[in-house]
């Protein structure tokens, strides 16, 4: 059986702002009873709007009607080119290896150091174990959170 296509239709939600997620959630839970909601998006950086891909601004309106933090729903779709550079993932050029010793320049583990474990780059993230730690227990920091302070010898 072939995959049936459909005509992608966008439509915006505006929200309160630092409550994008939550309002996400309500509309996840009503968007489960409705045929006509197919994806539901709270991009990164992007405050006070929430997209929603379904078959009509009805559809959007009931699953959004007396959800809390909601403040309106846009009638015009817009177009997916339109907020493609919202979604669109770019990854980083990150200049930390497996090995490499860092020190954590914000947070609660501020000045520590520590030895990388992993690197999450899809997420931005990294996996350390302090140094100076009796037992060692991995921490997974953003990496705007550490600096590189020493490298693992890359001569091998």
């Amino acid at each position: 059986m072939g995959e049936k296509t459909r005509n992608m239709t966008i439509f915006t939600v505006r929200t309160a702002i630092g409550r994008e997620e939550q309002v996400v959630d309500f509309l996840a839970t009503n968007a489960e009873k409705a045929d006509g909601v197919h994806a539901i998006l709270s991009p990164h950086g992007v405050v006070g709007y929430i997209f929603i891909e379904a078959d009509s601004v009805t559809e959007v309106q009931q699953i959004s009607y007396r959800v809390p933090y909601v403040r309106g729903v846009l009638t015009k779709a817009v177009t997916l080119e339109s907020i493609d550079h919202l979604i669109e993932f770019k990854a980083e050029n990150v200049d930390i290896q497996l090995g490499d010793t860092v020190e954590i320049i914000g947070g609660p583990f501020k000045g520590e150091r520590g030895k990388v474990t992993r690197i999450k780059t899809e997420k931005s993230e990294v996996i350390i174990e302090l140094l100076e730690a009796a037992v060692p227990i991995p921490i997974t920091l953003n990496l705007d959170s550490v600096k590189v302070v020493g490298k693992e010898n890359r001569n091998k």
